[in-house]
């Protein structure tokens, strides 16, 4: 678990904790819950669970860089093998793994039995990240992840490689429309994948998803604050 950017701390407003999810794949995660529920801050309500991918363009950057330990809080962050070593799909495969580790440990893991809300789960990713979110999600639209209930997918200027509106990126909306999630896409303007972002957005919502967007320029200082609202909103 080691990389060049490390930040051999948590958060200071944050716990976390490593969890290996597959030693075979030496994939693993990283698990922040709030340093006030830990001290007793938050009562009898849990917290939504966010499964958080991280950037880096499929060949840099891990759990464990500063640049997302920074922005983390209740989330499991969740590792994936990194080209050129190691082919698409493997990556999704891992986010599948993570999903699986915290479906079978849900009752074993003491964080998630006492502070997640597994009725509640949120697949995020910047990036690549939410290329990886939302292929680990479409995964699962047709299976049962009993205990865990995924609500939505929060997909934060997703990189796409491929045109996902044509071939069967129809058939792939249709999907995320019956499992009843809701989706938020983020963009920037100026940036050269922006349009691709929208198209996605777009044909989306004519496939009837329920879709929050959100395209700003640089520097979006309230994007955190739309997250969460997107996250609450999407409440059972």
């Amino acid at each position: 678990m080691s990389g060049s950017s490390q930040d051999p701390s948590p958060p200071p407003y944050a716990e976390s904790k490593d969890i290996l999810v597959n030693h075979s794949k030496s994939s693993w995660m990283r698990l922040y819950v709030p340093a006030t529920a830990l001290n007793g801050g938050v009562a009898s309500k849990k917290l939504p669970l966010v499964v958080y991918f991280h950037s880096g363009g499929f060949i840099s950057y891990n759990v464990d860089s500063a640049v997302y330990n920074a922005g983390c809080n209740l989330i499991a962050s969740a590792t994936h093998r990194l080209v050129p070593k190691n082919k698409l799909p493997e990556a999704y495969d891992d986010g599948v793994d993570a999903l699986e580790w915290i479906k079978n440990n849900s009752e074993e893991d003491e964080w998630l039995k006492s502070y997640a809300d597994l009725s509640n789960v949120f697949l995020m990713g910047i990036g690549t990240g939410g290329n990886v979110a939302y292929n680990v999600g479409l995964r699962f639209t047709e299976k049962d992840l009993t205990p865990l209930s995924i609500r939505g997918l929060i997909l934060l200027s997703p990189f796409f490689g491929v045109d996902v509106t044509v071939g069967a990126g129809p058939d792939n909306m249709e999907k995320i429309k019956r499992s009843g999630w809701k989706v938020m896409v983020t963009g920037v303007r100026g940036d050269p994948l922006v349009d691709r972002q929208r198209d996605v957005a777009k044909l989306m919502k004519e496939k009837g998803v329920d879709v929050v967007e959100r395209f700003t320029d640089v520097n979006d200082r309230d994007e955190f604050a739309s997250i969460r609202s997107f996250i609450y909103s999407s409440a059972p």
